[in-house]
């Protein structure tokens, strides 16, 4: 039986901009086969969508919790979403 894949919506606020984060999360999704974007926003935290298979979703989730090395993660948001399937890759948008 082939499980369904997942989308999810996060949101992550503490010091995620300027530290490199989108681009570590871009390369953490696609290393877990996972689909979607991140991108900053004007109020200085971070959002975006990921979609996969729900184990390598939930180990996203996981990483999104601390981030790379140089941010601080203060606050975690997650919202289920219908999985799409509409996109080919995870990209950074600006």
């Amino acid at each position: 039986m082939v499980t369904p894949p997942r989308r999810v919506r996060f949101l992550v606020a503490g010091r995620v901009q300027g530290v490199g984060f989108r681009a570590h999360a871009q390369r953490r999704a696609q290393q877990l086969g996972l689909v979607g974007y991140v991108q900053n926003r004007r109020d200085g935290a971070v959002d975006g969508e990921a979609e996969g298979p729900p184990a390598m979703v939930a180990a996203f989730a996981d990483w999104l919790r601390a981030g790379p090395p140089w941010a601080r993660v203060d606050r975690l948001e997650l919202a289920e979403l219908a999985a799409s399937g509409g996109e080919a890759d995870f990209t950074v948008r600006r």
